[in-house]
């Protein structure tokens, strides 16, 4: 099992690493997982990417400043709780989140339509979805 994990990281990696995006925005590593964070999770505050990134609440407030410089996040307040401050993706945060964590769509149609027969491609698909819905089982930030 041990060799089928290190397998499957680094098929993943080898993946990711040709059909990434080239990267034209300086944004670090934190300020992707933090947009990832946002995007994927409901009513995130500091409190919530303090804890997902595992660091203190004033440095995760310091990561959001300047992700809200960039325009990459907005506040809102909580429908629920009007006290309660919600951070979420602009629309060019979304963009750059993208380009920054997922693959090139060029790349992709290049691979499944131009190098793949209809079988190939379902079974990939088949494959990423089956894995997506077991990760949904093991997920913790």
């Amino acid at each position: 099992m041990a060799n089928e994990i290190l397998q499957l990281n680094g098929l993943w990696t080898d993946i990711y690493y040709r059909l990434r995006y080239q990267h034209h925005e300086k944004i670090t590593h934190q300020g992707v997982r933090i947009l990832q964070v946002i995007q994927k999770e409901k009513a995130v505050g500091i409190k919530d990417i303090a804890e997902a990134i595992q660091v203190s609440h004033n440095t995760a407030s310091e990561h959001i400043k300047r992700l809200l410089k960039k325009k990459y996040v907005y506040k809102t307040r909580s429908v629920e709780d009007e006290r309660k401050v919600i951070l979420k993706l602009t629309s060019l945060g979304a963009d750059v989140l993208y380009r920054h964590s997922g693959l090139d769509e060029e790349k992709l149609k290049q691979l499944l339509f131009d190098n793949m027969n209809n079988e190939e491609r379902t079974l990939v698909l088949k494959a990423f979805s089956l894995m997506k819905e077991r990760a949904e089982d093991v997920y913790d930030h």
